[in-house]
């Protein structure tokens, strides 16, 4: 912290962590502007690696979510204009987007959490495989670099790179849209996502090497829950990871009682519960469904292939 009224300097890991954070609104952001994905991907990375030389020197802006935000639409923007493509691109972005003449106004936030809610039922369409919906869902939305993803599949880097780039592929040449399901749709869209979740909740548990992915998890559902304030069965996962996370926080010398972590995570999943929209049945019914998708054939083993 520099003297008084100075902004506060953050060192890397806090700048990772906000980068993770923030960079599932801003890819998803961009997505949106853009419509494509590697465009998007490659500017908050770009962003990123700014923000990584600049914060601790500078200090962190007043909305750091925001800065990395504009600064990768304006990397994109500059990086399209350079390319015959590219400026097609920006073209297109001009004719879809009346409204905005200059992309690089920041949007409003409702605009934001819907762009992430498009991501998120993006990564998981049923056209993709689980493997596949897994390691898009941790790598745009959680923020886990490609290496970190790798580690949680018992993969190299580079396979896990070559997957990535598959399953891009396949949503553009099979045209799955960026968007929310209708309300006809949500019901079965609804389900895979949450079964991606559970799948991330649950490789956690399974592989101590990765102690990261059982509160990645457990953030992506709070971030669902905060999206979709109105869906049951999303207050319900939440809810029972928590429920279970608590139980895994048994405190250092009275192993019969909870930590104080314990003890708060259960307070939050009773809390969550507790709603009178959540009956008991459903909930066992919704944590069923989770457990036998993740059971699936094509359900990642997070085993070397």
């Amino acid at each position: 912290m520099g003297g008084t009224g100075a902004a506060p300097r953050p060192g890397e890991a806090e700048v990772g962590r906000i980068f993770r954070e923030e960079s599932g609104r801003s890819v998803a952001a961009l997505i949106r502007v853009f419509g494509d994905i590697d465009v998007a991907e490659d500017a908050v990375q770009e962003a990123f690696a700014i923000a990584a030389s600049k914060w601790p020197g500078d200090g962190l802006p007043p909305n750091p979510g925001g800065w990395i935000t504009t600064t990768a639409r304006n990397r994109a923007i500059d990086r399209l204009r350079r390319e015959s493509r590219g400026r097609e691109l920006l073209s297109e972005v001009a004719v879809l987007s009346p409204g905005t003449s200059d992309p690089r106004i920041p949007e409003e936030a409702g605009a934001v959490e819907d762009d992430r809610l498009r991501l998120i039922f993006t990564c998981c369409h049923p056209a993709l495989s689980t493997d596949a919906q897994v390691a898009l869902t941790l790598r745009l939305l959680g923020g886990l670099s490609t290496g970190e993803v790798a580690r949680s599949f018992l993969v190299t880097e580079q396979t896990m790179a070559v997957r990535l780039v598959r399953a891009k592929r396949k949503i553009k040449a099979a045209r799955i849209p960026y968007r929310v399901p209708g309300d006809h749709e949500l019901p079965g869209r609804l389900r895979p996502v949450l079964a991606v979740v559970y799948l991330i909740y649950t490789a956690g548990l399974a592989s101590p090497a990765e102690p990261g992915l059982c509160p990645e998890a457990i953030r992506l559902a709070r971030i669902l829950a905060a999206l979709m304030p109105d869906e049951p069965e999303v207050a319900g996962l939440l809810a029972l990871l928590l429920l279970t996370e608590s139980r895994r926080h048994p405190g250092p010398r009275q192993v019969h009682r909870r930590s104080r972590k314990g003890q708060s995570l259960r307070a939050a999943g009773l809390c969550e519960t507790a709603s009178p929209d959540i009956p008991s049945v459903k909930g066992r019914a919704m944590r069923h469904n989770l457990q036998r998708s993740s059971r699936r054939k094509d359900a990642p083993s997070l085993q070397p292939r």
